[in-house]
C-alpha cells in the first residue's frame, strides 16, 4: 500500500511538472509582470485575491503555450528540448485534449468576477486561435501585435480579478493601453534569444528580417519608454534617473553584445525592465491618487 501511494505520489508531481516546464519560460516574462501590475493598477487590490490572480493568469497562460507548443514541436528540439513535448513527458494528442479542455474552465473561472473578466477570457481564447491555429505568428508585425493585445487582455481580467471592483476605472485603463503600446513596441526583445531556431523553421520576425533595425530599436526604444513612463506616473526625480539609466544599460546591450548567450541575458534584463513599468501605475496610485 506504501508502494502504492508512493507511486501516485510520484505521477502527481509529475503530472505538476508537465504543467510548469509548459509555462517556465514565460515565469519571468509574463507572469511576474502581469501579477505585479494587476496589484498595481488595481483601484482596491484585494489582499485575499494574490492567488486569485496568479492561478487566473497561468491557467490562461498554459492554455495558450499548450496550444503554441503543439504547433511545432520540432522547433522546440533545437531552442527549449526541456519543454514537455520534445522531453517527451506528454504525446501531442493529450496536449491538444488538455488545451481545449481547459477553455470552459478558464471561461467558468472568469465569469466569478464579472462580464468585462470573461470578455477578457474570451478575447484571449479568440485571438489565441488566430495566433497559433491559423499562423498569426508566422509574420513579425501580426505577431507582435497579437501578442500585444493577447498580453492587454490578461492585463485587464488579472486587474478586476485583483481588485474589488468588477470593473477597471480610467487609471487602470491609460495603465493597460501604455503597457500595450511598451510592449507592442519591444517584445520582439524576446526573439533574439530565439534567432537560430526561427531561421530555421522559417519563421519571420522583426529579429531574423531586419535584425540591425530590430538591435537599434531596443537601444533607443526601451530608454525613451524609460522616460515617457516617468512622466506618465509623475516618478520623482532620483527613480527616474535610476529607471531611465537602466533602461539605457538594457537597450544598449541588444545594440553591443550579439552573442547568443549574452541575448539570453540581455533578454533576462528586458523582462526586469518590463516588470519595473508595471509597478509604475503603484507608484502613481500610492503618492497621487485621492
Amino acid at each position: 500500500m506504501f508502494s502504492q501511494a508512493s507511486d501516485s505520489s510520484r505521477r502527481i508531481t509529475g503530472h505538476i511538472m508537465t504543467l510548469f516546464l509548459f509555462t517556465k519560460s514565460d515565469v519571468l516574462t509574463t507572469l511576474l509582470p502581469i501579477t505585479l501590475f494587476a496589484l498595481a493598477a488595481a483601484p482596491h487590490p484585494h489582499p485575499n485575491r494574490i492567488l486569485d490572480t496568479i492561478i487566473w493568469i497561468w491557467m490562461h497562460l498554459l492554455k495558450f503555450d499548450i496550444s503554441n507548443q503543439i504547433q511545432d514541436p520540432e522547433e522546440d528540439k533545437m531552442n527549449k528540448p526541456d519543454r514537455p513535448l520534445p522531453a517527451g513527458r506528454i504525446t501531442i494528442q493529450n496536449a491538444a485534449d488538455l488545451r481545449w479542455l481547459l477553455v470552459p474552465v478558464c471561461l467558468i473561472f472568469s465569469a466569478m468576477y464579472g462580464r468585462q473578466t470573461l470578455a477578457s477570457s474570451v478575447c484571449f481564447e479568440a485571438f489565441s486561435i488566430w495566433y497559433n491555429e491559423f499562423g498569426g505568428n508566422k509574420t513579425g508585425l501580426s505577431k507582435n501585435l497579437l501578442t500585444a493585445i493577447g498580453y492587454t487582455c490578461l492585463e485587464v481580467g488579472a486587474t478586476i480579478v485583483a481588485g474589488s471592483s468588477p470593473r477597471i476605472d480610467s487609471i487602470s485603463a491609460r495603465a493597460v493601453a501604455f503597457s500595450c503600446a511598451v510592449f507592442a513596441t519591444t517584445l520582439h526583445a524576446q526573439d533574439f534569444k530565439d534567432e537560430e531556431g526561427d531561421r530555421f523553421t522559417g519563421r519571420r520576425t522583426l529579429v531574423t528580417l531586419f535584425p540591425g533595425f530590430a538591435r537599434m530599436s531596443m537601444m533607443i526604444g526601451v530608454p525613451l519608454w524609460s522616460f515617457c513612463l516617468s512622466r506618465l506616473w509623475n516618478v520623482d526625480f532620483v527613480c527616474s534617473v535610476v529607471f531611465i539609466g537602466y533602461g539605457m544599460i538594457v537597450g544598449g546591450r541588444f545594440m553591443v553584445y550579439r552573442t547568443a548567450s549574452a541575448d539570453k541575458q540581455s533578454c533576462k534584463l528586458y523582462s526586469l525592465w518590463f516588470t519595473v513599468a508595471h509597478l509604475l501605475p503603484g507608484y502613481w496610485r500610492f503618492f497621487y491618487s485621492t
